[in-house]
């Protein structure tokens, strides 16, 4: 029977990739870690052994902790977290759960390094449309939530990758780019192993959107319009991609659960003309 501090492995999965998902802490120790090391969506490593330190960085909103098999480790540190005053839970199972339930996990190889804070740094092109939106959504969701996106004139964006320590995307030569007739979005997640079904229906209208072919998705032609007017609505890059976060939120959650829904307006039945 789950404790009163678990997390069930379902209702978990439901909050992963959505903007309710709490702080997702691994405290696997590092021979766990190097026997398998890859990362739940959207979590991040911490040494167990020094939570005190790093409690008070957490506080700012709820954290489900996870370690090998959901025990000890994961409960000790939880327990840290809710004594420096904030809301910890620990996933059932912990990481060995998530993986025998087949979820998508996160090769650490694929992530660009980080910087003294721990972030991840990426930086493309300005004024984005839909990929340089689509892509940032991806990685603070599934992959980095603390995530430094920098938008810089084109010329300079290989040269600002050198200098800063950022991982390049969506321009001509680089790793995190189109390849064939998919784009950038495509590209990441299959380098991030995120092949679930409802991102690879995201990434097909995400497709048709970016590359000029709308007969790939109904919903592709819709969001290029909403993604022109959001480039014309916000001269800031950054409150765009705000503003963008919330779009494929609500796009990611019809892909994942309401795509057979339909929407009819209701008609009363033998009113008077």
């Amino acid at each position: 029977m789950p404790s009163p501090t678990t997390l069930s492995l379902q209702k978990f999965t439901r909050l992963v990739g959505t903007p309710k998902c709490p702080a997702v802490i691994d405290v696997r120790t590092d021979e766990d870690f190097a026997a398998d090391p890859r990362l739940i969506p959207g979590s991040a490593r911490r040494p167990f052994a020094t939570v005190a330190a790093w409690a008070q960085a957490l506080l700012g909103g709820p954290a489900v902790v996870v370690c090998q098999k959901g025990q000890k480790l994961s409960e000790g540190v939880a327990a840290w977290l809710r004594h420096a005053g904030g809301e910890a839970d620990v996933l059932e199972g912990g990481f060995l759960a998530w993986a025998e339930a087949g979820l998508p996990l996160v090769p650490v190889d694929r992530l660009p390094p980080r910087d003294a804070e721990g972030r991840t740094v990426w930086v493309t092109r300005a004024r984005p449309k839909v990929d340089r939106i689509a892509c940032p959504w991806l990685i603070r969701r599934f992959v980095d939530p603390s995530a430094v996106f920098l938008f810089v004139a084109p010329s300079e964006v290989s040269a600002v990758a050198e200098r800063f320590g950022a991982a390049s995307f969506d321009i001509e030569g680089v790793f995190w780019s189109h390849r064939g007739e998919t784009c950038t979005f495509d590209t990441m997640i299959e380098e991030f192993k995120l092949a679930t079904e409802p991102l690879l229906r995201l990434a097909t209208i995400v497709r048709g959107a970016d590359t000029a072919r709308p007969d790939l998705a109904p919903q592709a032609a819709g969001l290029l319009a909403v993604s022109l007017g959001l480039s014309r609505l916000h001269s800031d890059d950054l409150r765009q991609l705000e503003a963008g976060m919330g779009l494929y939120d609500a796009l990611y959650l019809w892909c994942r659960d309401a795509v057979d829904e339909a929407h009819n307006w209701p008609t009363a039945k033998g009113a008077r003309p």
